[in-house]
């Protein structure tokens, strides 16, 4: 599973946005990282460097490598419809987002650790797959053992400020939850502008 190990924080400063998560040290020092992070806002982007950093900000959000967030774009393009939409809903309804969503990950590293070590289920099955695409109707929820019970009230509990989306209806006893529907564009709200990002593929 290949994943992003370096510095978070550095990360969300080159973005100008909380990333992974709230941030106090981002707070501190709202602009680049290293020595010249100060100067690096008075200078000039070009539209491609603009669209390069929409396209990186949204692959780190999701925890995507290049590759892995290429593919989904091309998914994309295959369906019928707008591009940047349905490559929204294919982020939204991997098992990973799915699991951070309900809050059964309090973060999408964390979600995705869950799956990887065999703690999620998705309608009965165990799911070790975080790119597993759930559809319509899917129920997903914790594997019934003391260990990823656990594990699971406790991403709860540090999750209950965040509001599960409408598309989802979580069972919070009961550790699970159920896609209801497919996410519509109103439902979501990209940390990047997609179309931004589908032009920056399409050149």
């Amino acid at each position: 599973m290949a994943r992003y190990t370096g510095p978070r924080i550095r990360v969300s400063r080159r973005f100008g946005t909380p990333i992974f998560g709230p941030s106090k040290y981002l707070e501190r020092k709202p602009y680049g990282p290293g020595v010249h992070g100060p100067k690096s806002a008075r200078r000039k982007t070009t539209d491609y460097g603009l669209a390069l950093l929409e396209k990186q900000k949204m692959r780190a959000y999701y925890g995507l490598m290049e590759r892995q967030f290429r593919g989904v774009y091309e998914a994309a393009v295959r369906r019928p419809g707008r591009t940047g939409e349905l490559m929204l809903v294919i982020l939204e309804t991997r098992l990973d987002s799915i699991v951070y969503s309900l809050g059964l990950g309090y973060t999408r590293f964390a979600a995705r650790q869950m799956i990887v070590h065999g703690h999620v289920q998705v309608n009965g099955k165990r799911a070790r797959t975080p790119s597993y695409a759930c559809r319509a109707n899917d129920v997903v929820e914790i594997q019934n053992n003391n260990k990823s019970r656990l594990l699971a009230s406790r991403n709860l509990e540090i999750s209950t400020s965040r509001v599960v989306p409408g598309w989802l209806l979580l069972n919070k006893e009961g550790q699970k939850g159920t896609i209801m529907r497919l996410p519509a564009r109103e439902d979501l709200q990209p940390i990047s502008n997609e179309q931004t990002i589908v032009e920056f593929y399409s050149r």
